[in-house]
């Protein structure tokens, strides 16, 4: 077995450090832009008297970043070539993402809204597998020139893992001549939508509730008569682009329907596990990031005359995490590269539960992590001169989204116990 990182992976990691040194730090460090990264972050971020959404010279700052990165040829690296990327593997991925989170906060990598200098396009590739070839010329050259921003609605107020019991409908409805669907209900977390131009509508067109079958896809634009931002939802880590909306009387044509009718869960399932082991890819290189700043100070840190490092009571806790580290990033990579040896189908059979445990321990390593380098840094660790109450801030969403650790913990049980795929190779 060789669980050597390959060369030419190994080699463009250089390559990455190179262009974060010599593009975007500087772009880091010019218009006092370390606002957005230092003490000040968050209320840097945050336009508090605007719903608590990004503000705009910071989404400006990110903007800049992903056309430097894309003009360098890293930003749709993970994409296929005729979308300009270079057909990046599941281990490539994962790797870039660990090696770039345990640099710890920068304009090269900010996973509070999953912006990086190698981007995730996940419904780059929903559009290519699903769409109709009308809305793949429309949507995916839109999206890569930033003229088509698409949100994602699935959860709802009442419904959140349980999305088949969803409480949205879509009725059938002819308007003018043209075949269409009439829209009722409400959703939550549309994560983006105060700058996206059209939501994907998640709605039951048949069937019963809590069947995967009879809901279906919807691209529905944000300027639709009866589609309506009710409030956005301030959350733990700040701003927030998470808003609650309604859909009242919301008509749009058949020609809006993205994916199998009556099939749309398909789509929300689509790069799920490609998105859970990046994120754990990313957890890992966070944590690692908490336990070797930790180290670090520990051996300057002198109270009483002599390093904390030499104490056990601060070696032990560090010494576990550091362990962890190891073992969740060795799971991580080997399933990253066992998922590029199969199909879709295959992973979803074969892999699955392997997926949930690295997401669902990776999420909870970094928390811990995270808390763990707040209390060996004392006072200026609880503070916000250092970036971990910010790491943990954000890193505790990724143990509710992509499926809580829970719904994960299940699926590893189901796999474990014979209740789904049992002739499941369990290795």
């Amino acid at each position: 077995m060789d669980f050597e990182i390959p060369q030419q992976l190994r080699d463009y990691l250089t390559v990455l450090d190179d262009f974060i040194e010599k593009e975007i730090k500087p772009l880091e460090q010019q218009d006092d832009n370390m606002r957005f990264f230092d003490h000040r972050r968050e209320h840097a971020r945050t336009d508090w008297d605007n719903d608590g959404l990004p503000r705009e010279d910071w989404e400006d700052l990110l903007r800049e970043m992903r056309r430097v990165a894309d003009a360098a040829g890293h930003l749709r690296y993970a994409l296929p070539e005729e979308y300009g990327g270079a057909n990046g593997s599941n281990l490539d991925m994962a790797v870039i993402r660990e090696h770039l989170a345990a640099k710890g906060l920068g304009l090269h990598n900010d996973l509070q809204n999953e912006s990086s200098i190698v981007g995730n396009f996940p419904q780059v590739l929903m559009f290519r597998d699903f769409g109709t070839e009308e809305q793949k010329k429309v949507f995916i050259e839109g999206m890569l020139a930033g003229t088509h921003k698409v949100a994602f609605g699935l959860t709802e107020p009442e419904h959140g893992s349980d999305a088949t019991w969803m409480e949205t409908r879509g009725v059938p409805e002819k308007r003018d001549g043209v075949d269409g669907w009439l829209i009722n209900g409400e959703k939550m977390w549309n994560t983006g939508l105060h700058v996206a131009n059209y939501d994907m509508i998640f709605a039951r067109t048949s069937g019963d509730d809590g069947s995967a079958k009879g809901i279906t896809c919807f691209l529905v634009p944000t300027d639709t008569e009866g589609f309506k931002i009710e409030e956005y939802l301030w959350t733990f880590n700040m701003p927030t682009d998470h808003p609650r909306i309604s859909l009242t009387n919301v008509w749009v044509p058949d020609s809006a329907v993205l994916g199998p009718r009556e099939n749309g869960l398909v789509l929300a399932q689509h790069f799920v596990h490609e998105n859970r082991i990046r994120q754990a890819a990313s957890s890992v290189g966070a944590a690692q990031f908490c336990v070797n700043e930790s180290v670090e100070y520990a051996k300057n840190r002198k109270p009483f005359g002599k390093p904390l490092a030499t104490n056990q009571a601060i070696q032990f806790p560090l010494v576990e995490a550091h362990t962890e580290c190891e073992m969740i990033r060795t799971l991580v990579h080997k399933t990253a590269w066992q998922m590029d040896q199969m199909t879709k189908p295959e992973v979803a059979i074969r892999l699955s539960d392997k997926v949930s445990m690295c997401n669902y321990r990776a999420n909870r390593l970094v928390c811990q992590a995270a808390d763990l380098a707040m209390q060996v840094h004392g006072g200026i660790g609880y503070s916000r001169h250092k970036p971990f109450e910010h790491i943990y801030r954000h890193h505790r969403r990724y143990r509710i989204t992509e499926g809580a650790e829970e719904i994960q913990i299940r699926k590893v049980g189901g796999h474990l116990f014979g209740y789904i795929n049992k002739n499941a190779d369990r290795r």
